[in-house]
């Protein structure tokens, strides 16, 4: 059975290319389709697509819904974090809880070993790192996966550029369509923009004060939830010749705090839910990721417990509560912590 292999199947490019790259090096494919939110149109139509792919390659696809616990692991916190003022990342708890977590299981179900999937990254068994075409690399969205996963993955378009996986799905005739499909969204479940979603939970609009970092009222807004850190519009501030971004939110009193750009700037951080893949000693040097489209930045590391302290050598404008700081080697994952 060592080469048997659950490979996640979504009807699109990616993971259509990465099983007919590993049926070709060998291995036996088993497909899984894993319906995670309620959009049943969504899903009927692209099961359909990830049946289609499994028939073509002779291979049975499994439907899995994991829609109960999507829901609790990442689809309720991405609301609840929204509601206490933080910046969510589901994808990064998605992959953790859900893909590298259930489908796991549901591999050992099957009593199958391995996990492939069409995420851009690479993976020897030991570490993570970056795909070989570094605009599409998903490294920082597996920095929350648990280190005794690795040994079992398989990432076939770690080596490959896009361009050259749409070239293999757009040579097979029954597949070509596949080919020009719209690329899909980064959070599966938000369609359009993430307040189309807290909508639907509570009421998101509601006039509230904008406030300068000495607390005075300057302006005005319409409900914390519709800004994130960093965001310059969408609110008024009186008076104002220079652009004000938000610094803050107090959800609590559904206010923002704003300021000049030079006051985003953060050079000192403190981090939860440390995820390691190497043992490292308390403080240590790395480059660091504070969300995934920003450049790494050198920086100190220390950690104690479940927490620590991230000390970069020159500041990040921005910085949001509950995105996720990933630590590097160069290339190389070394893990990640929740920014708090």
């Amino acid at each position: 059975m060592s080469k048997s292999v659950l490979i996640g199947l979504s009807g699109g490019v990616d993971s259509t290319v990465s099983a007919i790259l590993l049926q070709e090096q060998g291995y036996k494919l088993t497909g899984v389709y894993m319906k995670l939110h309620d959009n049943e149109e969504y899903h009927k139509e692209n099961f359909a697509k990830a049946k289609r792919v499994g028939d073509y390659l002779g291979i049975d696809v499994h439907f899995l819904d994991l829609s109960s616990s999507f829901a609790q692991e990442v689809y309720d916190y991405f609301v609840d974090e929204y509601r206490l003022g933080r910046t969510p990342n589901p994808c990064v708890l998605c992959n953790r809880q859900i893909k590298f977590g259930q489908m796991v299981e549901f591999a050992d179900s099957l009593g199958i070993k391995k996990i492939a999937t069409g995420h851009y990254l690479k993976c020897d068994g030991k570490f993570i790192y970056q795909a070989f075409d570094k605009s599409k690399d998903q490294s920082y969205f597996l920095a929350q996966v648990k280190k005794e996963v690795l040994p079992r993955l398989l990432f076939p378009l770690g080596e490959m550029t896009k361009d050259e996986v749409k070239v293999i799905a757009s040579k097979i005739p029954l597949l070509a369509d596949i080919s020009k499909q719209k690329e899909s969204s980064e959070i599966c479940f938000v369609e359009n923009e993430y307040t189309d979603i807290l909508a639907k939970h509570m009421q998101i609009d509601r006039d509230g004060e904008v406030l300068n970092e000495a607390g005075e009222v300057v302006g005005t807004h319409r409900g914390y939830m519709h800004y994130t850190i960093g965001k310059r519009r969408g609110f008024t501030v009186h008076g104002a010749h220079d652009p004000h971004y938000v610094l803050s939110l107090n959800p609590e009193k559904n206010q923002i705090i704003v300021g000049k750009r030079d006051d985003l700037a953060v050079s000192n951080f403190e981090v939860r839910r440390v995820n390691l893949f190497e043992e490292k000693s308390q403080e240590f040097t790395c480059s660091v990721k504070v969300r995934y489209r920003t450049r790494q930045i050198m920086a100190k590391v220390s950690f104690e417990r479940d927490g620590g302290v991230v000390k970069l050598f020159e500041p990040v404008y921005g910085l949001a509560k509950g995105q996720f700081a990933v630590f590097y080697d160069q290339e190389r994952l070394i893990g990640s912590a929740e920014i708090c």
